[in-house]
């Protein structure tokens, strides 16, 4: 165990979890998109997840940095807050804001960060670049509402948790990263219905059951 001061708290931490871990699981609440309870990979995405460490020249990704003994880390200073605004400023210029239509509306993990940031949902500095068209997703059994993806990741991690050939994976780049569908053999024995767990963990809503539902439920 390492000892740690966090926020003027001292929390004891598992040496091996990182310290998003371990503030999550002393009650301090950061904000993260990407990380998946479970996952083995550390993505720092979604470029929330930001801290301040004493000896540190800038703000770090939670995710990223270990639980080290003696650590004294700040996770509400104001140039953390700014950068957390930001990051979240620009996920709104790409996101399609309908919550009222949204089957993630009251539980979407966006809107809970953004009434933690006090972020409005439809704000104005930024022009929205939102597309009209939705991607193609060739999936039998999943839709995937791009103008809703926020490219956490944690679909393709949940997948490649289940299988030893996942069929989802981020392409691209910039603006133009997306999720993917690859068919896998369809021999394999492998049914999505079976599984769901990218629609389970998809934080706001962008990956739905076709007919509203698992086929399998």
């Amino acid at each position: 165990m390492a000892t740690l001061k966090i926020d003027d708290r001292v929390v004891a931490a598992d040496r091996d979890s990182s310290l998003l871990q371990t503030c999550l699981s002393n009650g301090i609440y950061i904000p993260h998109l990407c990380f998946l309870q479970g996952g083995q990979e550390t993505r720092a995405a979604c470029r929330l997840c930001f801290v301040d460490i004493d000896g540190y020249p800038a703000p770090v990704p939670a995710c990223t940095v270990p639980a080290t003994e003696g650590l004294t880390v700040h996770t509400a200073t104001p140039r953390v807050r700014h950068l957390q605004r930001s990051a979240v400023h620009l996920l709104l210029s790409v996101h399609a804001v309908d919550c009222k239509n949204c089957p993630a509306n009251r539980t979407c993990v966006l809107q809970q960060i953004a009434r933690f940031l006090t972020v409005r949902l439809k704000p104005r500095p930024l022009m929205e670049v939102v597309d009209p068209a939705q991607e193609r997703f060739d999936h039998p059994q999943l839709d995937l509402f791009s103008n809703r993806c926020v490219l956490c990741g944690r679909c393709v991690a949940a997948c490649h948790g289940e299988r030893p050939y996942p069929l989802l994976a981020m392409c691209g780049r910039g603006i133009l990263t997306s999720v993917r569908y690859y068919a896998g053999d369809e021999d394999d024995g492998f049914d999505c219905r079976s599984c769901g767990r990218c629609v389970t963990v998809c934080p706001v809503g962008a990956l739905q059951w076709r007919q509203g539902r698992c086929p399998a439920s």
